[in-house]
Protein backbone atom coordinates (compact mmCIF):
# COMPACT_ATOMS: atom_id res chain seq x y z
CA UNK A 1 0.00 0.00 0.00
CA UNK A 2 1.47 3.68 -0.61
CA UNK A 3 2.26 5.77 1.87
CA UNK A 4 0.59 8.72 1.80
CA UNK A 5 2.49 12.32 1.40
CA UNK A 6 0.62 15.62 2.18
CA UNK A 7 1.83 18.68 0.65
CA UNK A 8 1.08 21.85 2.96
CA UNK A 9 1.21 25.03 0.44
CA UNK A 10 1.72 25.03 -3.25
CA UNK A 11 4.52 27.25 -3.94
CA UNK A 12 7.64 26.52 -5.65
CA UNK A 13 8.96 23.85 -2.90
CA UNK A 14 5.25 22.61 -1.89
CA UNK A 15 5.03 21.61 -5.87
CA UNK A 16 8.88 20.44 -6.27
CA UNK A 17 7.93 18.12 -3.26
CA UNK A 18 4.78 16.79 -4.91
CA UNK A 19 6.03 15.89 -8.53
CA UNK A 20 9.68 13.85 -6.43
CA UNK A 21 7.02 12.08 -4.12
CA UNK A 22 4.92 11.22 -7.11
CA UNK A 23 7.85 9.71 -8.43
CA UNK A 24 9.02 8.26 -5.61
CA UNK A 25 5.62 6.12 -5.04
CA UNK A 26 3.64 8.16 -2.58
CA UNK A 27 0.18 8.90 -3.12
CA UNK A 28 0.13 12.75 -2.77
CA UNK A 29 -2.36 15.17 -1.65
CA UNK A 30 -1.55 19.01 -2.27
CA UNK A 31 -3.23 21.68 -0.18
CA UNK A 32 -3.09 25.21 -0.20
CA UNK A 33 -5.17 27.30 2.04
CA UNK A 34 -4.69 30.47 -0.34
CA UNK A 35 -5.24 30.46 -4.37
CA UNK A 36 -2.74 28.74 -6.36
CA UNK A 37 -0.46 30.29 -8.88
CA UNK A 38 -1.54 29.06 -12.18
CA UNK A 39 1.59 28.08 -12.79
CA UNK A 40 1.97 25.42 -10.30
CA UNK A 41 -1.02 24.45 -11.16
CA UNK A 42 0.15 23.55 -14.42
CA UNK A 43 2.59 21.18 -13.32
CA UNK A 44 0.21 19.36 -10.27
CA UNK A 45 -2.59 18.83 -13.46
CA UNK A 46 0.37 17.66 -16.01
CA UNK A 47 1.70 14.63 -13.25
CA UNK A 48 -2.46 14.29 -11.98
CA UNK A 49 -1.58 15.18 -8.79
CA UNK A 50 -4.26 16.20 -6.55
CA UNK A 51 -4.52 19.33 -5.07
CA UNK A 52 -7.04 21.75 -3.33
CA UNK A 53 -6.64 25.59 -2.75
CA UNK A 54 -8.90 28.31 -0.92
CA UNK A 55 -9.30 26.04 2.05
CA UNK A 56 -7.42 22.44 4.11
CA UNK A 57 -9.32 19.33 4.13
CA UNK A 58 -8.30 18.63 7.72
CA UNK A 59 -9.11 15.41 7.72
CA UNK A 60 -7.48 14.16 4.88
CA UNK A 61 -4.28 15.82 5.59
CA UNK A 62 -4.59 13.95 9.46
CA UNK A 63 -4.57 10.78 7.51
CA UNK A 64 -0.72 11.83 6.06
CA UNK A 65 1.95 9.08 6.82
CA UNK A 66 4.19 12.33 6.60
CA UNK A 67 3.39 16.23 5.68
CA UNK A 68 6.01 18.28 3.79
CA UNK A 69 5.54 21.45 4.57
CA UNK A 70 5.86 25.87 3.17
CA UNK A 71 8.53 27.34 5.39
CA UNK A 72 5.97 30.55 5.35
CA UNK A 73 3.74 28.13 7.58
CA UNK A 74 4.48 28.92 10.99
CA UNK A 75 4.77 25.60 13.68
CA UNK A 76 2.28 27.62 15.91
CA UNK A 77 -1.11 27.10 12.99
CA UNK A 78 -3.43 24.83 14.57
CA UNK A 79 -3.50 22.23 11.77
CA UNK A 80 0.53 21.41 12.49
CA UNK A 81 -0.09 21.58 16.44
CA UNK A 82 -2.63 18.52 15.29
CA UNK A 83 -0.37 16.52 13.20
CA UNK A 84 2.65 16.63 15.98
CA UNK A 85 0.26 15.41 18.47
CA UNK A 86 -0.62 12.45 16.21
CA UNK A 87 2.82 11.93 15.84
CA UNK A 88 3.22 12.88 12.34
CA UNK A 89 6.23 14.07 10.85
CA UNK A 90 6.09 17.69 9.68
CA UNK A 91 9.20 18.12 7.30
CA UNK A 92 10.93 20.78 4.95
CA UNK A 93 10.97 19.94 1.46
CA UNK A 94 14.86 20.16 1.89
CA UNK A 95 15.15 17.76 4.46
CA UNK A 96 12.35 15.43 1.62
CA UNK A 97 14.63 16.00 -1.10
CA UNK A 98 18.04 15.30 0.32
CA UNK A 99 17.10 11.33 1.39
CA UNK A 100 16.78 10.90 -2.59
CA UNK A 101 20.08 12.34 -3.86
CA UNK A 102 23.64 11.06 -2.99
CA UNK A 103 25.00 14.57 -4.39
CA UNK A 104 27.48 16.89 -2.35
CA UNK A 105 25.55 19.14 -0.72
CA UNK A 106 26.92 22.94 0.12
CA UNK A 107 24.31 24.67 2.66
CA UNK A 108 25.23 28.62 3.42
CA UNK A 109 22.84 29.94 6.56
CA UNK A 110 22.80 33.16 7.82
CA UNK A 111 21.01 36.47 8.90
CA UNK A 112 22.76 38.70 6.12
CA UNK A 113 24.20 37.65 2.77
CA UNK A 114 22.89 34.77 1.89
CA UNK A 115 21.71 34.57 -1.18
CA UNK A 116 24.54 36.80 -2.59
CA UNK A 117 26.88 33.72 -1.49
CA UNK A 118 24.91 30.85 -2.47
CA UNK A 119 24.75 32.35 -6.12
CA UNK A 120 28.76 33.43 -5.12
CA UNK A 121 29.45 30.14 -4.66
CA UNK A 122 27.02 28.26 -7.47
CA UNK A 123 29.02 30.69 -10.06
CA UNK A 124 32.47 29.41 -9.13
CA UNK A 125 31.19 25.73 -9.03
CA UNK A 126 29.51 26.02 -12.66
CA UNK A 127 32.47 28.18 -14.28
CA UNK A 128 35.00 25.45 -13.00
CA UNK A 129 32.97 23.10 -15.17
CA UNK A 130 31.22 20.56 -12.56
CA UNK A 131 27.64 19.63 -12.80
CA UNK A 132 25.92 21.87 -9.98
CA UNK A 133 22.05 22.89 -9.06
CA UNK A 134 21.52 25.75 -7.33
CA UNK A 135 18.44 25.71 -4.99
CA UNK A 136 16.73 26.64 -1.34
CA UNK A 137 15.62 29.87 -0.90
CA UNK A 138 16.84 31.05 -4.54
CA UNK A 139 16.57 29.20 -8.01
CA UNK A 140 14.05 26.58 -8.97
CA UNK A 141 12.96 23.96 -6.18
CA UNK A 142 15.69 21.88 -4.67
CA UNK A 143 12.56 18.47 -4.74
CA UNK A 144 12.13 19.50 -8.05
CA UNK A 145 15.40 19.56 -9.34
CA UNK A 146 16.25 16.31 -7.67
CA UNK A 147 13.10 14.89 -9.20
CA UNK A 148 13.93 15.69 -12.75
CA UNK A 149 18.01 15.93 -12.92
CA UNK A 150 21.13 14.57 -11.91
CA UNK A 151 23.17 17.16 -10.30
CA UNK A 152 26.48 15.91 -8.38
CA UNK A 153 26.40 19.07 -6.44
CA UNK A 154 24.02 21.61 -5.22
CA UNK A 155 24.36 24.80 -3.66
CA UNK A 156 21.47 25.26 -0.99
CA UNK A 157 20.75 28.42 0.29
CA UNK A 158 18.71 27.47 3.58
CA UNK A 159 16.40 29.74 5.94
CA UNK A 160 15.80 29.70 9.30
CA UNK A 161 12.45 28.35 8.79
CA UNK A 162 13.57 25.66 6.24
CA UNK A 163 16.18 24.30 8.93
CA UNK A 164 13.39 24.35 12.00
CA UNK A 165 12.06 21.06 9.51
CA UNK A 166 15.21 19.74 8.99
CA UNK A 167 16.20 16.14 10.58
CA UNK A 168 18.44 13.48 9.29
CA UNK A 169 19.58 15.98 6.64
CA UNK A 170 22.97 16.79 6.14
CA UNK A 171 25.49 19.20 4.72
CA UNK A 172 28.75 18.41 3.50
CA UNK A 173 29.93 21.82 3.30
CA UNK A 174 28.19 24.12 5.51
CA UNK A 175 28.57 27.70 5.40
CA UNK A 176 27.18 30.18 8.46
CA UNK A 177 27.66 33.56 7.83
CA UNK A 178 26.16 35.95 10.67
CA UNK A 179 23.34 35.76 13.31
CA UNK A 180 21.87 38.86 14.38
CA UNK A 181 18.38 39.35 15.38
CA UNK A 182 16.02 38.72 12.51
CA UNK A 183 12.19 36.99 12.21
CA UNK A 184 11.89 36.99 15.82
CA UNK A 185 7.78 37.11 15.64
CA UNK A 186 8.32 33.12 14.33
CA UNK A 187 10.40 32.66 17.36
CA UNK A 188 8.45 34.03 20.42
CA UNK A 189 10.89 37.20 20.29
CA UNK A 190 13.62 34.87 21.47
CA UNK A 191 17.06 35.52 20.03
CA UNK A 192 18.43 32.31 21.53
CA UNK A 193 15.40 30.20 19.66
CA UNK A 194 16.15 32.03 16.82
CA UNK A 195 20.07 31.30 16.91
CA UNK A 196 19.37 27.55 17.82
CA UNK A 197 17.47 27.70 14.33
CA UNK A 198 20.29 28.80 12.63
CA UNK A 199 23.09 26.33 14.16
CA UNK A 200 21.00 23.29 12.36
CA UNK A 201 22.78 23.88 9.69
CA UNK A 202 25.69 21.67 11.46
CA UNK A 203 23.01 18.61 12.14
CA UNK A 204 24.42 15.00 11.32
CA UNK A 205 27.63 16.38 10.19
CA UNK A 206 30.58 14.06 11.07
CA UNK A 207 34.21 14.85 11.16
CA UNK A 208 34.93 14.40 7.34
CA UNK A 209 32.68 17.28 6.64
CA UNK A 210 32.92 21.44 7.22
CA UNK A 211 31.60 24.05 8.93
CA UNK A 212 33.01 27.37 7.26
CA UNK A 213 31.97 30.40 9.48
CA UNK A 214 32.13 33.90 10.12
CA UNK A 215 35.21 34.47 13.10
CA UNK A 216 34.20 37.86 13.76
CA UNK A 217 30.42 36.82 14.84
CA UNK A 218 30.32 36.42 18.84
CA UNK A 219 27.23 34.46 18.60
CA UNK A 220 28.43 31.99 16.22
CA UNK A 221 31.59 31.97 18.40
CA UNK A 222 29.74 31.50 21.73
CA UNK A 223 27.57 29.12 20.29
CA UNK A 224 29.65 27.05 18.49
CA UNK A 225 31.75 27.14 22.25
CA UNK A 226 28.72 25.30 23.64
CA UNK A 227 28.44 22.85 21.31
CA UNK A 228 31.88 21.22 20.85
CA UNK A 229 31.08 20.19 17.18
CA UNK A 230 33.05 18.10 15.68
CA UNK A 231 33.09 18.53 12.07
CA UNK A 232 36.32 20.44 10.65
CA UNK A 233 36.14 24.00 11.10
CA UNK A 234 37.17 26.75 8.72
CA UNK A 235 36.85 30.44 10.17
CA UNK A 236 37.23 33.56 8.26
CA UNK A 237 37.77 36.84 9.52
CA UNK A 238 38.23 40.20 8.70
CA UNK A 239 39.54 41.36 11.92
CA UNK A 240 41.86 38.88 12.65
CA UNK A 241 44.88 36.40 11.25
CA UNK A 242 43.76 33.26 10.99
CA UNK A 243 46.70 30.77 11.59
CA UNK A 244 45.80 27.53 10.16
CA UNK A 245 43.16 26.78 7.36
CA UNK A 246 40.43 29.75 6.62
CA UNK A 247 40.55 32.87 4.75
CA UNK A 248 41.26 36.56 6.70
CA UNK A 249 43.18 40.12 5.03
CA UNK A 250 46.61 40.60 5.12
CA UNK A 251 46.79 44.78 4.54
CA UNK A 252 44.59 44.70 1.16
CA UNK A 253 44.92 41.33 0.57
CA UNK A 254 42.53 39.17 1.04
CA UNK A 255 44.16 35.09 1.46
CA UNK A 256 42.38 32.01 1.52
CA UNK A 257 44.28 29.48 2.85
CA UNK A 258 43.12 25.79 3.12
CA UNK A 259 46.14 23.80 2.86
CA UNK A 260 47.90 23.00 0.61
CA UNK A 261 46.09 25.62 -1.34
CA UNK A 262 46.95 29.31 -1.11
CA UNK A 263 44.87 32.23 -3.02
CA UNK A 264 45.61 35.61 -2.36
CA UNK A 265 43.92 38.78 -3.91
CA UNK A 266 43.83 42.52 -3.84
CA UNK A 267 40.52 43.37 -2.37
CA UNK A 268 40.12 45.95 -5.41
CA UNK A 269 40.01 42.95 -7.57
CA UNK A 270 36.70 41.46 -6.21
CA UNK A 271 33.51 41.84 -7.93
CA UNK A 272 31.64 42.78 -5.00
CA UNK A 273 32.57 45.71 -2.49
CA UNK A 274 32.12 46.89 0.69
CA UNK A 275 32.78 45.24 4.12
CA UNK A 276 29.83 42.60 4.14
CA UNK A 277 30.91 41.65 0.64
CA UNK A 278 34.20 40.43 1.79
CA UNK A 279 32.53 38.55 4.31
CA UNK A 280 30.58 36.70 1.39
CA UNK A 281 33.61 36.31 -1.04
CA UNK A 282 35.56 34.71 1.71
CA UNK A 283 33.01 31.78 2.31
CA UNK A 284 32.43 31.16 -0.95
CA UNK A 285 35.90 31.12 -2.34
CA UNK A 286 37.20 28.54 0.97
CA UNK A 287 34.06 26.75 0.29
CA UNK A 288 35.06 26.17 -3.65
CA UNK A 289 38.91 25.44 -2.24
CA UNK A 290 37.94 22.97 0.09
CA UNK A 291 35.96 21.34 -2.91
CA UNK A 292 39.19 21.58 -4.64
CA UNK A 293 38.33 23.89 -7.17
CA UNK A 294 41.48 25.33 -9.27
CA UNK A 295 42.86 28.68 -7.96
CA UNK A 296 42.30 30.08 -10.99
CA UNK A 297 39.07 29.45 -11.65
CA UNK A 298 38.41 30.72 -8.26
CA UNK A 299 40.06 34.23 -8.45
CA UNK A 300 38.46 34.70 -12.41
CA UNK A 301 35.07 33.83 -10.50
CA UNK A 302 35.22 36.03 -7.52
CA UNK A 303 36.58 39.21 -9.98
CA UNK A 304 33.54 38.95 -12.88
CA UNK A 305 30.05 37.45 -10.58
CA UNK A 306 27.35 39.97 -11.40
CA UNK A 307 25.70 40.71 -7.83
CA UNK A 308 22.06 39.27 -7.49
CA UNK A 309 19.18 41.95 -7.95
CA UNK A 310 17.34 43.75 -5.22
CA UNK A 311 20.86 43.51 -3.12
CA UNK A 312 22.94 47.30 -3.27
CA UNK A 313 21.59 47.16 -7.03
CA UNK A 314 22.47 50.56 -8.75
CA UNK A 315 19.54 51.80 -10.52
CA UNK A 316 20.09 55.16 -12.10
CA UNK A 317 21.47 58.58 -11.92
CA UNK A 318 18.98 61.38 -11.80
CA UNK A 319 19.88 65.41 -11.58
CA UNK A 320 23.16 63.91 -10.21
CA UNK A 321 21.30 61.92 -7.56
CA UNK A 322 22.08 58.33 -6.92
CA UNK A 323 18.98 55.75 -6.67
CA UNK A 324 20.23 52.34 -5.55
CA UNK A 325 17.84 49.28 -4.65
CA UNK A 326 18.58 47.17 -1.36
CA UNK A 327 14.79 45.76 -1.22
CA UNK A 328 16.18 42.85 -0.10
CA UNK A 329 16.87 44.36 2.88
CA UNK A 330 14.15 43.17 5.00
CA UNK A 331 16.08 42.99 8.49
CA UNK A 332 17.98 46.38 10.96
CA UNK A 333 21.41 44.08 10.31
CA UNK A 334 21.26 43.89 6.31
CA UNK A 335 20.35 47.43 6.23
CA UNK A 336 23.25 48.29 8.78
CA UNK A 337 25.87 47.02 6.09
CA UNK A 338 24.17 48.97 3.37
CA UNK A 339 24.09 52.35 5.38
CA UNK A 340 28.11 51.61 6.11
CA UNK A 341 28.91 51.08 2.58
CA UNK A 342 27.71 54.75 1.57
CA UNK A 343 29.92 57.07 0.49
CA UNK A 344 27.43 60.53 0.31
CA UNK A 345 24.52 61.83 2.38
CA UNK A 346 21.84 59.48 2.09
CA UNK A 347 18.01 59.93 2.09
CA UNK A 348 16.75 57.03 3.57
CA UNK A 349 13.79 54.88 2.44
CA UNK A 350 12.63 52.42 4.87
CA UNK A 351 9.77 50.92 6.87
CA UNK A 352 7.43 47.65 6.26
CA UNK A 353 6.79 44.57 8.74
CA UNK A 354 8.80 45.66 11.87
CA UNK A 355 9.71 41.77 12.62
CA UNK A 356 10.11 43.01 16.22
CA UNK A 357 13.14 44.87 15.04
CA UNK A 358 15.78 46.77 17.33
CA UNK A 359 16.67 50.05 15.60
CA UNK A 360 19.12 51.24 18.27
CA UNK A 361 22.19 49.55 16.12
CA UNK A 362 21.88 52.27 13.36
CA UNK A 363 21.92 55.34 14.91
CA UNK A 364 25.26 56.27 15.27
CA UNK A 365 25.07 55.56 11.10
CA UNK A 366 22.02 57.15 10.47
CA UNK A 367 23.55 60.55 12.71
CA UNK A 368 26.52 60.83 10.57
CA UNK A 369 25.27 60.03 7.12
CA UNK A 370 21.32 60.05 6.58
CA UNK A 371 19.94 63.81 5.90
CA UNK A 372 16.07 62.22 6.30
CA UNK A 373 14.18 59.46 6.00
CA UNK A 374 11.40 58.34 3.68
CA UNK A 375 9.35 56.19 5.87
CA UNK A 376 6.89 53.42 3.25
CA UNK A 377 4.42 51.44 5.64
CA UNK A 378 1.02 51.24 6.80
CA UNK A 379 2.37 51.50 10.23
CA UNK A 380 6.04 53.63 10.62
CA UNK A 381 5.45 55.09 14.37
CA UNK A 382 8.53 52.39 15.67
CA UNK A 383 10.68 53.55 13.00
CA UNK A 384 9.84 57.37 12.99
CA UNK A 385 10.18 57.35 16.86
CA UNK A 386 14.02 55.29 16.81
CA UNK A 387 15.14 58.17 14.58
CA UNK A 388 13.40 61.41 15.77
CA UNK A 389 16.38 62.33 18.25
CA UNK A 390 18.69 62.37 15.81
CA UNK A 391 17.18 63.26 12.81
CA UNK A 392 14.58 66.37 11.87
CA UNK A 393 13.42 65.09 8.35
CA UNK A 394 11.06 62.23 8.75
CA UNK A 395 8.51 61.93 6.29
CA UNK A 396 5.73 58.97 6.15
CA UNK A 397 3.88 57.60 3.18
CA UNK A 398 2.24 54.42 1.91
CA UNK A 399 3.22 55.13 -1.73
CA UNK A 400 6.36 53.71 -3.23
CA UNK A 401 5.74 56.21 -6.10
CA UNK A 402 5.63 59.23 -3.40
CA UNK A 403 8.43 58.10 -1.57
CA UNK A 404 10.68 58.29 -5.02
CA UNK A 405 8.96 61.59 -6.18
CA UNK A 406 10.05 63.11 -2.50
CA UNK A 407 13.48 61.75 -2.12
CA UNK A 408 14.69 63.64 -5.84
CA UNK A 409 13.17 67.00 -4.28
CA UNK A 410 15.23 66.42 -1.25
CA UNK A 411 18.27 64.97 -2.83
CA UNK A 412 20.97 67.49 -4.52
CA UNK A 413 23.91 66.56 -7.06
CA UNK A 414 26.51 63.98 -5.11
CA UNK A 415 23.92 62.43 -2.84
CA UNK A 416 22.15 59.16 -2.66
CA UNK A 417 18.76 57.57 -2.64
CA UNK A 418 18.87 54.65 -0.77
CA UNK A 419 16.10 52.27 -0.67
CA UNK A 420 17.03 49.60 2.23
CA UNK A 421 13.68 48.84 4.28
CA UNK A 422 14.67 47.14 7.51
CA UNK A 423 11.69 45.55 7.29
CA UNK A 424 9.49 43.01 5.89
CA UNK A 425 7.14 44.07 2.73
CA UNK A 426 4.02 42.41 2.82
CA UNK A 427 1.86 44.94 4.28
CA UNK A 428 2.09 47.22 0.60
CA UNK A 429 3.99 44.74 -1.92
CA UNK A 430 4.18 40.90 -2.80
CA UNK A 431 7.87 40.29 -1.64
CA UNK A 432 10.88 42.10 -1.69
CA UNK A 433 11.16 41.70 -5.09
CA UNK A 434 7.72 43.31 -5.68
CA UNK A 435 9.24 46.29 -4.18
CA UNK A 436 12.09 46.89 -5.56
CA UNK A 437 11.14 46.45 -8.69
CA UNK A 438 8.24 49.23 -8.28
CA UNK A 439 11.30 51.56 -6.59
CA UNK A 440 12.66 50.91 -9.82
CA UNK A 441 10.16 51.46 -12.22
CA UNK A 442 9.39 54.48 -10.41
CA UNK A 443 12.93 56.03 -10.33
CA UNK A 444 12.20 55.24 -14.05
CA UNK A 445 9.36 57.47 -14.61
CA UNK A 446 11.02 60.70 -12.98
Amino acid sequence: MKKKLVILGAGESGTGAAVLGLKQGFEVFVSDKGPIKDKYKDVLSQYEINFEEGKHSIERILDADEVVKSPGIPDTVALIGQLQELKIPVISEIEFAARYTNAKLICITGSNGKTTTTLLTWHILNKAGLNVGLAGNVGQSFALQVAEKDFDFYVLEISSFQLDGMFGFKADVAILLNITPDHLDRYEYSFQKYADSKLRIVRNQTRSDFLVYNYDDPVIKLELEKRKPIQELIPFSIEHKIKNKGAFLEGNNLIINTQPNLITMTLEQLALQGKHNIYDSMAAGVAASLLGIRKKVILESLSDFKNVAHRLEYVARIHGVEFINDSKATNVNSTWFALESMNTPVIWIAGGIDKGNDYSILKDLVAKKVKAIICVGKDNTKLAEAFGDVLDDIFETTSIDDAVKYSLALGKRDETVLLSPACASFDLFEDYEDRGNRFKKAVSEL
